[in-house]
C-alpha cells in the first residue's frame, strides 16, 4: 500500500494558518494598529475603502523597518517582540507570535514602504497571495505605511461569506476602538471611504472615552482607582442612572490589551446589585494592571481571553472598588433649608400665653338613631327616567372609552398556546388580581394562571406593529421642539443604513451634520418616553442582526420599540386594563413567549394546590 500522508505546500499551509488570525477585514485593522503601537509611534492614521473589503492602509511615525527586516517581517514566526518560550510569560507588547503580517500576505495584496530614522532612503514591498513580487527603493516618511487590497482575493469561499459593508465597518470600528481606548497618548485618525470619522488627539483617559463615545457619556462616568499590592485598577464606571438594556459600553482592559471575561463582568454587575432593574447593564472601562508573569494571553487565537493566576482574588478587589466608587456616589443628600414659598410653623414660646382649646360637640347625637336626611339623599321616585334612552346591550361610558384600545377578538385558535390542550380562553375568569405591580393571576380552567404583565404587553405590541407595518407606515406624531439625537460614529452608519425602516415606523429625523440627528416626529403613542432612548435601543437591536432582510430588521425594531413603550413593572391596573390586556394576548399568534424567547405566562395547577393545602 503506497503512502498517502504528504507535507502540504508552504501557500496551503499559510491558508489554512490565516484562517485562524485573520477572519474578517476587521483582523487586519487590529493586527496593523497594533504593531504600529509596539512601534513607537505617536500618530496613526487608518483608512477603508468599502469596510477593508477593497483597500485598508495604516500609516505611522513609527521607528520602521531596515531593508532586510521588512523582507523578514513577512516570514511565517518571524518576531523581534520574544526569543525564547519564557518571553511568554513576560510579554509588554501587545504581538508577539509573528504571525500576523504571514497570515495577511497570504491572503491579499501588500505594498509596504517602510523607513528608519537613520536611513536616508526607505523601502517598498510588494507582496501577492503570500509571495514576493518586487523590492525597491523608495521615498518616504519615517514609520511604516501599510497598504492591503483585496482581502480573500485568492480564497473566493472566505470572502463569499464577509457580511455587508455596514456589518463588516462596525466590526472594524470596534476593533479600532479597543486599540484607541488603551492609548490616549496616541492619537489616531480614522476614514471610512475618505470620509473623516475620528479624529482623536492626545489627552487623559477620560477625554479620549468622550471623544470615542460622545459627550453626553461624560456625566455618567464614576471614577476608579485602587493600588494594591496584587495589580492596579483604574479606569471608569456609569452611575446607576445610566443602566440600559442594550448597547452598554463595556470594556475590560489587562496590561494594556482587551479581553473578554464573564467572571469579572459579573464582580462589576454584583456590585449594582439594587441599584438597577434587572436585565440592564451598567458601562464600563475598567483597566487592570497586574505582573506580566501573572497572566497568560497565549490561550486563544485573537487574544481576547486571558487566564489569570488569582481569579478570585481579583474578583473580590473588582467588585470592592466598583462597590466603593458607586457607594461615594449615593451619598445621603445634605438637608435643604431653603424655606422660601413653604408654610410659616410657628415655634412654641413658653413665655406667651396660650389658652386653651374648646372642644365643640352635639349632646344630642345618637349613632344609634335613624340619620338623618340631611346627611344622606334619597332615591328619586323617578329614578327610571334617567336611563330611559339606553338599551341593556350597550357600553357604558368608561367601557366605550376602555374599547379605544382596539381591542382584537379573541381567534379560534388561540387556545391551543396556553400549553394546555384542554385550557379555552373563555374559561379564564372575569376577576383579576395584580401581585406585587408586575404579575396578573386569573383562574383558568386547571389551576392558576400567572402572567407578567410587562412581557404580555410586549407581545401585543409587538404583533400591532408588525400588522401595522405590513399595511402602511405608522402614524407619526409632531414634536412641538424638535430634541437632537447626537450618535456615536457607529450607531450613525446603523441609522443610515435603516433610516427607510426607521420612517416606517413614524419617526422623521434631519441629519444635522457630525452625527447629530433632529427629531422632529415621533411614533403616535410613545407619550412620556424619550425619543432619543427610544432610538439608540432601536440602533443596538438592529445592529445586533447581520442579515440585511428588511422583515429581520423591522421585527429586531419592533421588539425595541414594543419594550420601551410596554406596560412598565410596577404600574397598577384596573381589573379592565388587565381584562383586555389578557383579551389582546390571547388573541396573539404566541401567548407562551415574547419575541426575544422569555416566558410570559405559566399555570399553577389546582392538583398542585390542594396538595398544597392537604
Amino acid at each position: 500500500m503506497s503512502d498517502i500522508i504528504q507535507l502540504l505546500p508552504d501557500t496551503v499551509a499559510n491558508q489554512i494558518a490565516a484562517g485562524e488570525v485573520i477572519q474578517r477585514p476587521a483582523s487586519v485593522v487590529k493586527e496593523l494598529v497594533e504593531n504600529s503601537v509596539d512601534a513607537g509611534a505617536t500618530h496613526i492614521d487608518v483608512l477603508v475603502i468599502d469596510a477593508g473589503r477593497t483597500s485598508i492602509r495604516v500609516i505611522d511615525d513609527g521607528k520602521g523597518m531596515s531593508e532586510t527586516d521588512a523582507r523578514l517581517s513577512f516570514e511565517r514566526h518571524a518576531t523581534s517582540k520574544i526569543r525564547t518560550a519564557d518571553d511568554l510569560f513576560a510579554l509588554h507588547t501587545m504581538g508577539f507570535r509573528g504571525e500576523a503580517l504571514a497570515s495577511i500576505a497570504a491572503v491579499a495584496q501588500i505594498e509596504l514602504k517602510t523607513r528608519q530614522q537613520d536611513e536616508e532612503v526607505g523601502t517598498q514591498l510588494t507582496i501577492s497571495g503570500g509571495k514576493f513580487v518586487d523590492q525597491q527603493p523608495c521615498s518616504c516618511q519615517v514609520g511604516c505605511d501599510f497598504s492591503v487590497e483585496n482581502i480573500f482575493f485568492n480564497v473566493p469561499a472566505r470572502r463569499k461569506f464577509l457580511k455587508s459593508n455596514t456589518t463588516e465597518l462596525n466590526n472594524v470600528i470596534t476593533a479600532f476602538e479597543r486599540i484607541v481606548l488603551v492609548y490616549p497618548q496616541i492619537s489616531f485618525r480614522f476614514f471610512s471611504n475618505g470620509v473623516e470619522m475620528y479624529n482623536l488627539k492626545q489627552g487623559s483617559l477620560r477625554q479620549r472615552i468622550v471623544d470615542v463615545f460622545g459627550k453626553r457619556l461624560n456625566q455618567d462616568l464614576l471614577p476608579l482607582d485602587i493600588d494594591t499590592s496584587m495589580c492596579k485598577i483604574f479606569g471608569f464606571v456609569g452611575k446607576p442612572e445610566a443602566a440600559k438594556k442594550k448597547g452598554v459600553k463595556q470594556f475590560f482592559f489587562v496590561n494594556g490589551r482587551y479581553m473578554k471575561h464573564p467572571y469579572f463582568h459579573k464582580a462589576v454587575m454584583t456590585a449594582y446589585e439594587r441599584l438597577i432593574p434587572v436585565g440592564e447593564q451598567i458601562p464600563y472601562f475598567i483597566y487592570i494592571e497586574v505582573n506580566a508573569e501573572d497572566i497568560d494571553v497565549n490561550i486563544h487565537p485573537t487574544k481576547t481571553e486571558i487566564k489569570f493566576e488569582n481569579e478570585q482574588a481579583l474578583w473580590q478587589i473588582i467588585m470592592a472598588t466598583v462597590k466603593e466608587a458607586v457607594g461615594m456616589f449615593n451619598e445621603v443628600p445634605t438637608i435643604d433649608f431653603d424655606v422660601e414659598g413653604r408654610p410659616d410653623i410657628p415655634v412654641f414660646n413658653p413665655t406667651s400665653q396660650v389658652s386653651t382649646p374648646k372642644v365643640r360637640y352635639n349632646p344630642d347625637y345618637n349613632p344609634f338613631k335613624t340619620p338623618s336626611e340631611t346627611f344622606c339623599g334619597k332615591t328619586p321616585d323617578n329614578w327610571e327616567e334617567l336611563y330611559s334612552g339606553i338599551r341593556p346591550d350597550e357600553e357604558t361610558e368608561g367601557e366605550i372609552i376602555f374599547s379605544k384600545m382596539s381591542r382584537p377578538e379573541m381567534s379560534a385558535g388561540s387556545s391551543a398556546n396556553l400549553g394546555s390542550p384542554d385550557e379555552e380562553p373563555d374559561e379564564k375568569s372575569s376577576q383579576h388580581y395584580q401581585y406585587k405591580g408586575q404579575y396578573i393571576l386569573t383562574a383558568v380552567r386547571s389551576g392558576l394562571m400567572i402572567i407578567d404583565q410587562h412581557r404580555a404587553h410586549v407581545r401585543v405590541l409587538y404583533e400591532d406593529y408588525l400588522h401595522t407595518l405590513a399595511v402602511r407606515p405608522m402614524d407619526s406624531q409632531r414634536e412641538l421642539f424638535p430634541s437632537l439625537l447626537q450618535l456615536t460614529p457607529v450607531e450613525a452608519s446603523t441609522l443610515r443604513q435603516i433610516m427607510p425602516e426607521i420612517i416606517n415606523f413614524g419617526f422623521e429625523l434631519t441629519e444635522m451634520g457630525g452625527d447629530s440627528f433632529a427629531i422632529n416626529a415621533v411614533p403616535a403613542g410613545l407619550d412620556g418616553l424619550k425619543p432619543a432612548s427610544v432610538i439608540r435601543d432601536m440602533l443596538a437591536s438592529a445592529a445586533e442582526y447581520v442579515s440585511e432582510v428588511r422583515d429581520e430588521i423591522n421585527q429586531a425594531l419592533a421588539l425595541s420599540m414594543a419594550q420601551n413603550a410596554a406596560i412598565p413593572v410596577g404600574q397598577v391596573l384596573s381589573n379592565e386594563e388587565m381584562d383586555h390586556l389578557l383579551t389582546r394576548l390571547f388573541a396573539c399568534t404566541n401567548v407562551n413567549y415574547t419575541p426575544d424567547r422569555k416566558k410570559i405566562l405559566a399555570i399553577f395547577p389546582q392538583t398542585d394546590i390542594e396538595h398544597l393545602l392537604n
